[in-house]
């Protein structure tokens, strides 16, 4: 993950974990080429996946990003490249969206919800709402049929409107959307006062499942829901926070600093700098191997015997209270638990080669029965 304007934000989120969103300086030409070569170089397949992030990295400017495919065509060989880059939409405009459509780049969009439910935590500098701009970058990356996501950071608010806020999104454009759970720590290592609650987060997932699962197979893509088929069918997770190790997910900062982690940029956690150490180098360290085993040897015993280990591996480190558990914990297991007997019947679709959409067929009819025997 790339962070070209290290913290620095257009916006001011109640809810930021990032205390300095102004100090730090957009990454030099040097830095970028560096990053870029030593990127690609890194990689042992034939494809080469870039993460642009921020921050907000629209501030470093779009001349700024034409450099960089520039450097990425210069230094590909044979190799293909994809670029995902995260923004909050404010700056976009036509010519933004016609280089990403140029260049093949996907956008994730950052929206919490509807007005009443975005403006009340996502607002300007000035402290002004800031939903129908994301509308507006949003209708511009259509009009240049621009691929983009929706990622949703799932709030104390947001969280208890499941279903209002489902079907918002899914009218918005895009049938790729993620869900992530707000769990900001206080200095008494408790969820502070914006953070979704675990019972909630549980709740606000198994109700966005009820939609999904009778509406939506196959048509709307939810991250968490795709994630947890593929385990159910004997894949890895798709998602960082609930793979069984950490590690390799590096957060590069714009003088070129390294971390392991994009949550953890702390001074205990730099790895060093691409000016003094190549990225496969960093990648190969004895530090890098520790950090990511830790996630799985550190769980504590409860975890351990868990039934639904497989599918959470215990959530994120960051997320962890001082019991060694998430503070989610009771949240996913509620999700694990009720999501369970439809996961079981998509996985036997797929096994017999058939499409995990019949289950909503099968969810239609049984309804029908249940309202005959009623009657």
């Amino acid at each position: 993950m790339a962070k070209p304007a290290s913290s620095r934000c257009n916006l001011n989120c109640r809810y930021c974990f990032y205390l300095d969103k102004t100090q730090q300086s957009v990454m030099n030409d040097d830095t970028l080429e560096v990053f870029i070569r030593q990127h690609i170089e890194a990689q042992p397949g034939d494809d080469v996946q870039f993460a642009w992030q921020g921050g907000e990295p629209t501030l470093c400017g779009l001349d700024f990003f034409r450099r960089v495919a520039a450097l990425q065509q210069r230094y590909a060989g044979e190799k293909r490249i994809y670029n995902a880059f995260q923004t909050n939409g404010i700056l976009l405009n036509d010519e933004w969206c016609q280089f990403f459509k140029e260049h093949g780049w996907l956008v994730g969009i950052s929206i919490d919800g509807p007005p009443e439910l975005h403006d009340t935590f996502r607002v300007s500098r000035s402290g002004k709402p800031t939903h129908h701009k994301v509308l507006q970058a949003i209708e511009c990356l259509k009009a240049h049929q621009v691929e983009f996501n929706l990622l949703v950071v799932v709030n104390r608010l947001n969280s208890q409107h499941p279903r209002q806020l489902y079907r918002y999104l899914r009218g918005l454009g895009t049938p790729f959307l993620q869900f992530i759970p707000l769990l900001e720590m206080n200095d008494h290592h408790q969820p502070d006062e914006y953070s979704v609650p675990a019972e909630q987060w549980g709740a606000f997932l198994c109700e966005v499942f009820d939609v999904w699962v009778r509406e939506d197979v196959g048509r709307i893509f939810v991250q968490l829901f795709d994630s947890a088929l593929g385990v159910w069918n004997g894949f890895s997770s798709q998602m960082c926070s609930l793979s069984e190790t950490c590690g390799h997910a590096f957060a590069l900062e714009s003088n070129g600093d390294v971390y392991q982690c994009d949550h953890f940029v702390y001074p205990s956690f730099r790895l060093g700098n691409i000016h003094h150490a190549t990225l496969s180098e960093i990648n190969a360290s004895a530090e890098v191997v520790a950090f990511g085993q830790h996630k799985k040897r550190s769980l504590p015993e409860e975890c351990k015997a868990c039934s639904a280990l497989k599918l959470c591996n215990g959530d994120c480190p960051k997320h962890r209270d001082a019991s060694g558990k998430s503070a989610l914990c009771e949240g996913y297991q509620q999700f694990f638990t009720y999501t369970a007997p439809h996961m079981k019947v998509m996985r036997d679709l797929i096994r017999q080669r058939r499409s995990p959409m019949e289950l909503m067929v099968m969810l239609r009819q049984q309804s029908v029965r249940s309202f005959a025997d009623a009657g």
